[in-house]
């Protein structure tokens, strides 16, 4: 099966610079401008269903994604973006501003500083994870797009590619990007109990306007 993973398209949150985790940011105009072409793009690849990440940004995407294809869009809770807890909805300037020691931390290590209330990186990672894996079982041999945001895929492509979670995150996803995971019939390696997979795609913006920044 493959998975189409779709970052949503550029959200209020993105726009303000917000570090908006599992806040709901409408998109802007430039974001659902972003999603009706991810929409073009996509129409001529045979979805067997529209996943998304249930938060406006997310939804509002795969909205517009599922309308070629003639599909209900499906909540999947398990690819929300990452709850930042008591910095959840800040500015960056605002997070410089109030946590000054986290940023500090987050500028001197490889590892993850911790904000009050968050969720846990190793918690993130495994709903995540579990999540998408569990949807391949659900679809073999089908295509299916996932609409989320940059935290989600870059997990679930580090788990793919066997990579640990930390930092630096080797790669990026831009808004209104699209990547694509083929998983594989049959078991893994040995001693692995994911699924073969390959990462074919990666950040791929070729459908947005030309000189458009993601």
């Amino acid at each position: 099966m493959r998975f189409v993973l779709v970052r949503h398209g550029e959200s209020v949150g993105n726009a303000e610079r917000r570090l908006q985790g599992q806040g709901d940011y409408p998109l802007t105009e430039r974001g659902r401008q972003q999603s009706r072409r991810l929409a073009e793009r996509l129409a001529s690849v045979e979805l067997a269903a529209v996943y998304f990440s249930p938060i406006a940004r997310a939804r509002e995407t795969a909205e517009l994604i599922a309308v070629p294809h003639e599909l209900s869009v499906v909540p999947l809770p398990g690819v929300r973006e990452y709850d930042f807890g008591e910095a959840a909805g800040l500015t960056y300037r605002q997070v410089v501003e109030r946590y000054p020691e986290v940023v500090e931390a987050y500028l001197k290590g490889p590892d993850y500083p911790r904000f009050p209330g968050e969720e846990g990186r190793e918690t993130f990672r495994e709903r995540v994870t579990e999540a998408l894996w569990r949807l391949a079982e659900q679809h073999p041999r089908q295509s299916v797009a996932v609409v989320t945001h940059a935290g989600p895929i870059a997990v679930f492509c580090l788990d793919v590619l066997g990579m640990p979670y930390r930092r630096p995150v080797p790669f990026a996803f831009d808004n209104g990007s699209l990547s694509v995971v083929e998983v594989r019939d049959g078991p893994g390696l040995p001693m692995d109990p994911r699924p073969r997979a390959m990462l074919l795609t990666l950040n791929d913006t070729c459908h947005l306007d030309e000189g458009e920044p993601a």
